[in-house]
């Protein structure tokens, strides 16, 4: 995706502070497909809703198309998805950095955009908010410097007082004389925040905006970020590729994959059942199986499908399936039990016993490779590791809860 350099004096960096650049228009209007999705977030007053309908193809990546409509309410929406999912190509058409070529975006009365209508209003008009993960701070300015910036053209008596209160709502007043070099990379995403918030936007778009913090600081930040739309209560457009971000803020998560929509509802709804693969990828459903259904159990709720290529058969939840019908069965490492010793008389209804490949060390977290017919990966401490003498070779046996079987489509 090419990208021009936006000049710091330009009027859409003046109103649209945190931005970058700008995406070139398409080269060509094309056909609007429709999307295939449904709502499931209760709409509430039309005035807070953003409706965005964007049809939108890159050219500089070949057969790359962006074909969304969404409405996005009061509260916190969590776009999710890989790289080239068309996460920031989104957020850049509806802040005006980036033209659709076909569609409308708009909320209550104000129509940012209508391909139909010949409407494009200019980006110093939208009043949106947008933090993208590197900041974009002035390193010339201090930090009450850079969050009074997107305030030029108010009195100076009006500035100096909202600038003062956002500085005080993200607990950085103290910071106002300082430059962002001399800050903590935590303090400048706060400056960041209170740059792009000051301006009281009608939408907030933030792209990966904390990434790199430790969870502490991100917790904090996360923190007061929730009680300043708890009193504005405005469409927060938040992009992550963590998991953890999704529960501690999202209201509503949306998963694009390849421009579309994959994807919707509430964290739970999305991220503990997926129904499709890449959806299961994304929210760290480590083993990811095709098999096939062996035996269905009506009465107790219950399936048994082999993995294939493999004698290894699970009992999982039951679904609409039938026998020999093919499947996808996600587990999470964390979720699997780990015994040196055959188990017995459990309520676990999966106990399979395998041959430790691998044990690899991921700072407090260890992450063993078993080989029980398929590779099986399983997560565990390094007390539990020690205290097991796990090792390369060693004999174990793998315990799964039935309801830690998930099953999924696509």
């Amino acid at each position: 995706m090419l990208r021009r350099k936006a000049q710091p004096g330009s009027r859409p960096w003046a109103r649209l502070v945190g931005c970058l650049g700008f995406l070139g228009d398409g080269k060509a209007m094309v056909p609007l497909i429709e999307s295939h999705i449904t709502q499931t977030a209760p709409l509430v007053d039309r005035a807070d809703v953003l409706w965005a309908r964007i049809y939108k193809r890159i050219f500089e990546e070949p057969g790359f198309v962006l074909d969304v409509d969404v409405a996005l309410v009061p509260g916190f929406t969590i776009v999710f998805g890989p790289s080239g999912a068309g996460k920031t190509t989104l957020l850049d058409s509806i802040a005006g950095l980036g033209k659709p070529d076909i569609g409308r975006i708009a909320i209550g009365d104000k129509i940012f955009f209508d391909s139909e209508g010949g409407t494009e209003m200019p980006v110093e008009l939208r009043r949106i908010g947008y933090v993208l993960q590197d900041l974009a701070l002035f390193p010339h300015m201090t930090a009450e410097e850079n969050v009074a910036y997107g305030l030029e053209g108010l009195p100076r008596g009006e500035r100096k007082r909202r600038t003062a209160e956002i500085l005080e709502s993200f607990r950085i007043a103290h910071l106002a004389p300082r430059k962002p070099a001399e800050i903590s990379g935590g303090e400048r995403q706060r400056v960041a925040l209170a740059r792009a918030l000051v301006i009281v936007p009608r939408v907030l778009l933030l792209d990966e905006p904390l990434a790199g913090l430790d969870a502490a600081t991100k917790s904090k930040i996360i923190g007061d970020l929730r009680a300043w739309n708890d009193e504005h209560r405005i469409p927060v457009v938040y992009v992550t590729h963590h998991r953890d971000e999704v529960f501690a803020l999202g209201e509503r998560v949306i998963v694009l994959e390849e421009g579309r929509i994959a994807a919707q509802g509430t964290p739970h709804e999305v991220m503990t059942a997926p129904r499709q693969e890449m959806v299961a990828q994304l929210a760290g459903f480590e083993n990811i199986f095709e098999a096939v259904v062996e035996v269905l159990d009506e009465g107790r709720g219950t399936m048994t499908c082999r993995i294939a290529d493999s004698r290894v058969e699970l009992e999982t939840p039951l679904v609409r399936a039938e026998v020999g019908s093919h499947v996808r069965i996600g587990i999470r490492a964390g979720d699997i039990l780990l015994a040196t010793v055959e188990p017995y008389n459990l309520s676990a209804r999966n106990v399979i016993p395998g041959r430790i490949v691998s044990l690899d060390e991921r700072d407090v977290i260890v992450s063993a490779k078993v080989d029980c017919g398929v590779e099986m990966e399983v997560h565990l401490t390094l007390a539990a590791r020690d205290a097991l003498e796990l090792h390369p070779g060693g004999e174990v046996w793998l315990i799964l809860k039935t309801h830690s079987c998930h099953l999924m489509v696509g």
